[in-house]
């Protein structure tokens, strides 16, 4: 056997054992997309033969606590640049709340759903802070607008047959 095709085959046993804990887990498979998949997988080759995986009361303790910690100090970092530039919060949530634990003088801008609820809020929020300023989210806009678009005759009518093509060439 070459070297290529043993790496091949080492290749293909790490993916399988990948997936089997995938699949156990139930672990969308876009995880394996994350930014932080590749250095785990380096990390674990580091670490070499005898070293043990950290335990889940590791995972959910003393782990999960450096973690909150190095976001806590990267949001800091952020914090620091708000009187400068201001911040925009997109929510999904009571807004007021929100506004009031950040600073009022440091929120310019809140991006919300447009639906009825989250309009009044906005409107609300608006009349009482006059600074600020509501923007309806572009993708739900966007999202309601293809909705309607998709309601139109010829065009759903396409999207009928369009679904038919689809299966066809599936089967």
């Amino acid at each position: 056997m070459t070297l290529k095709g043993m790496v091949k085959g080492t290749r293909n046993m790490l993916g399988r054992y990948v997936g089997k804990w995938f699949y156990d887990k139930g672990i969308p498979f876009d995880a394996a997309n994350s930014s932080y998949f590749p250095p785990m997988v380096s990390a674990i080759q580091r670490a070499g033969l005898g070293v043990k995986p950290s335990m889940a009361y590791e995972l959910s303790g003393p782990i999960l606590d450096e973690e909150v910690e190095e976001v806590t100090k990267w949001i800091e970092e952020y914090k620091q640049r708000w009187p400068r530039t201001g911040i925009t919060l997109m929510s999904d949530g009571w807004l007021n709340k929100i506004v009031e634990e950040v600073g009022d003088k440091l929120v310019v801008q809140f991006i919300t759903d447009n639906a009825r609820a989250y309009v009044s809020a906005g409107s609300k929020l608006m009349n009482k802070r006059k600074h600020l300023v509501w923007i309806p989210c572009a993708a739900h806009n966007i999202d309601l607008m293809l909705e309607k678009i998709g309601e139109i005759k010829i065009v759903k009518e396409t999207l009928e047959e369009a679904k038919c093509i689809k299966e066809i060439v599936y089967l």
